[in-house]
């Protein structure tokens, strides 16, 4: 096998930066601590120890792919650069008012994130377009320029600008920009024309702004990331993976930094469908738990479902709309502070609370004799005996099982006169139940039960939690692929090249401008397929989308878009239309009129399809030589499960539970409730026992 046919894939967590390098039909992986300060010097390490592994030079890695959460943690810790922002007179509090939704009715203190941008830099200007993008008043271009001296004076490194209706004509905008940018040419500029040209006016000009707020130390971290690879010996493309399960080139990663917030979850999810489709596990429900977060998505015929929009930073509970809301295409997750490192407390009304408060990398959870000393659910995972104290992150660092007792002690505890095991499982248990009902209310919100479905788990924590999470889902089937502790790095390795655009061009059904929509479309085209074609693909797919409602109603249904429309396009579109309404909602309205708000098309590279892979017959299994007391979370007992390496289980080799089987950057956890098989390509697959 070639050298040079190595890929490298890195995700930089908020807890641990995971490497994986596959080589051939060969996958090496590797997990550090992230290194807030400079992340490149996890990656680094992490990279160092993966090559090694391999017994590869630096110079065989053909690319690598990176995704990163220093985006998110940018928004959600207000570490961004200075920004302003640029608006159309009248409008400058357009961010602060929001959309005037309350997230808790009857709270009447609620808390709203604060603006990225504060109101005295957000700078008026006068200029105004209707909804058709007609000129009313024309740009005060005069306005614009002697802002320039404030902007100096107030430090301003970034501008976003957002005028209103720009998303039908961004001439202003655009103009606007070239006159900032020849009197400040260091200044980074975001267009709301650009980075989301999609109507409603507020999510619009927040995602400029959350665009903004990231872009220089985004660009600064990535440039110095591809100049430390290239130092090391790394001299091949570096390319980044997209909240919307897409991988691009670092250019346009820096034009749009915002699309990377969601980056390595995205990951996770990808992994997840290509496993569904390898195994045929049919609808999946993906269960990614890592040191930070927990993440749940769902995945129907391998393919993840998908979103438009997503809320970050969220300040009360992780109640949708008490974030900032980011239009741009992600890959639909729900995300739970509760992770690893999450932080265990006693609330007001004397419960065990978990998260979302994280101990993170520094100073980490207590055993990590860091600094530490927060309880956290390593502590408690610790204390249970489902970690092995030595053998975290590979060998690299050992675990103190005395400080973790300590902290879940003074923490949980004391405060509730329970032993330290006890406290553990409380901390355990409650952890499972937050992830099992965010899973619960994510399904039956879509009209779906999540009991039907096959649990994949990965990331360093989930093998540990999957077993007790499917019991408490009635789920009958967990699958724990291969790398389970490097998931999401793995997914960027099974992700295609793609980016989608999006625009809006309001049409009514019953008066199509075909000619105008083929015109829309072929400049979307040509858009995307100009990035795709930059990070180096030659062969690739369309996909078209529009998003149509009844006139009236206040949210859209994604339509499918053939590549052509010609004369029948209305009774297409239209029977396209009430297809999609009446999956979603059991019927249809007759004699309402229909209408096309916004269209999106994505340029993908060509995925090869994948055959599944059917299960060994089974053998029997190699003999446990060491066990491991455990406490079972369905009765509280401890029981005694039996060890086993996972590299020393063959192919069809059947488990009872409960047992514990290791491996380098996790452990799965195997209740008496299920046994587990390996699977031909190396997973475990545990399924529920029947009665006995």
């Amino acid at each position: 096998m070639p050298a040079a046919e190595a890929r490298l894939a890195i995700d930089v967590g908020g807890t641990f930066t995971d490497v994986a390098l596959e080589h051939g039909d060969t996958l090496h992986t590797s997990k550090t601590l992230t290194t807030p300060a400079a992340p490149e010097r996890g990656v680094l390490e992490g990279i160092r120890k993966a090559l090694a592994r391999a017994e590869l030079e630096p110079g065989a890695v053909r690319s690598v792919i990176y995704g990163t959460t220093l985006a998110t943690n940018l928004l959600i810790e207000r570490k961004g650069a200075p920004t302003a922002l640029l608006t159309t007179e009248g409008f400058r509090d357009t961010i602060e008012m929001r959309n005037e939704n309350r997230y808790e009715q009857y709270d009447l203190n609620i808390d709203l994130p604060e603006p990225l941008v504060p109101r005295w830099l957000r700078l008026p200007v006068a200029e105004r377009l209707n909804a058709r993008g007609e000129v009313l008043m024309p740009l005060a271009e005069d306005q614009v320029a002697a802002y320039a001296t404030k902007l100096v004076e107030a430090g301003v490194q970034s501008v976003a600008i957002g005028f209103l209706h720009s998303y039908m004509k961004p001439a202003h905008e655009e103009r606007a920009r070239e006159v900032l940018l020849g009197l400040l040419p260091e200044l980074e500029v975001t267009l709301s024309s650009e980075v989301s040209p999609e109507m409603r006016e507020f999510e619009r000009i927040s995602t400029a702004c959350a665009n903004a707020y990231v872009q220089p130390l985004m660009s600064r971290h990535l440039r110095a990331l591809e100049r430390r690879l290239i130092e090391a010996g790394l001299r091949c493309p570096l390319l980044m993976m997209l909240s919307g399960g897409g991988i691009t080139s670092v250019d346009t990663a820096i034009r749009f930094p915002v699309r990377l917030v969601e980056s390595g979850p995205a990951g996770g999810a990808i992994f997840a469908g290509h496993l569904a489709r390898t195994l045929g596990l049919g609808d999946v429900l993906s269960f990614d738990m890592g040191g930070t977060t927990a993440k749940i998505c769902l995945i129907d015929d391998g393919a993840p479902q998908t979103a438009r929009s997503l809320e970050v930073a969220r300040v009360y509970r992780f109640l949708k709309g008490s974030g900032i809301p980011l239009r741009i295409p992600v890959i639909e997750l729900v995300e739970i502070g509760a992770g690893g490192g999450s932080i265990a407390r006693i609330d007001a009304l004397r419960r065990i609370a978990v998260g979302p408060e994280s101990a993170g990398a520094e100073p980490g959870p207590a055993c990590y004799a860091r600094g530490g000393s927060d309880a956290t659910v390593t502590d408690a995972d610790l204390v249970l005996g489902r970690i092995d104290p030595e053998a975290v992150a590979g060998g690299s660092m050992a675990l103190e099982r005395t400080r973790a007792e300590a902290a879940l002690a003074t923490a949980v505890g004391e405060p509730l006169g329970l032993g330290v095991s006890d406290a553990a499982l409380g901390v355990a248990e409650m952890v499972d139940e937050t992830m099992a009902n965010a899973a619960r209310v994510h399904t039956i919100e879509r009209g779906e039960v999540v009991g039907e479905r096959t649990l994949v788990a990965f990331g360093g924590a989930a093998p540990l939690h999957a077993a007790r999470l499917a019991e408490k889902l009635e789920v009958d089937r967990v699958v724990v692929p291969p790398g389970a502790g490097v998931g999401s790095a793995i997914g960027f390795l099974r992700a295609p090249v793609a980016f989608e655009v999006s625009r809006s061009f309001h049409q009514r059904l019953g008066a199509l401008e075909v000619e105008r929509i083929d015109a829309l479309l072929g400049a979307m085209r040509a858009s995307a397929v100009h990035v795709v074609t930059t990070a180096g693909v030659r062969k690739h797919t369309e996909t078209r989308t529009a998003f149509m409602r009844y006139v009236g109603q206040g949210h859209e249904v994604e339509v499918s878009v053939p590549e052509r429309l010609g004369s029948d396009a209305e009774p297409v579109l239209k029977e396209a239309f009430e297809s999609a309404y009446r999956r979603l909602y059991q019927r249809t309205i007759p004699g309402l009129e229909v209408e096309i708000l916004n269209w999106t098309l994505k340029i993908g590279a060509e995925v090869t399809a994948i055959q599944a892979v059917a299960a060994a017959a089974t053998v029997p299994a190699p003999t446990s030589t060491s066990f491991r007391e455990l406490l079972d979370g369905a009765t509280g007992e401890r029981i005694s499960a039996p060890v086993y390496a996972r590299d020393d289980l063959p192919a069809g080799a059947r488990i009872e539970g409960p047992a514990v089987i290791t491996e380098r950057d996790t452990a799965t956890v195997v209740s008496a409730r299920f046994q587990v098989s390996v699977h031909p390509q190396g997973s475990l697959v545990l399924e529920r026992k029947g009665p006995t």
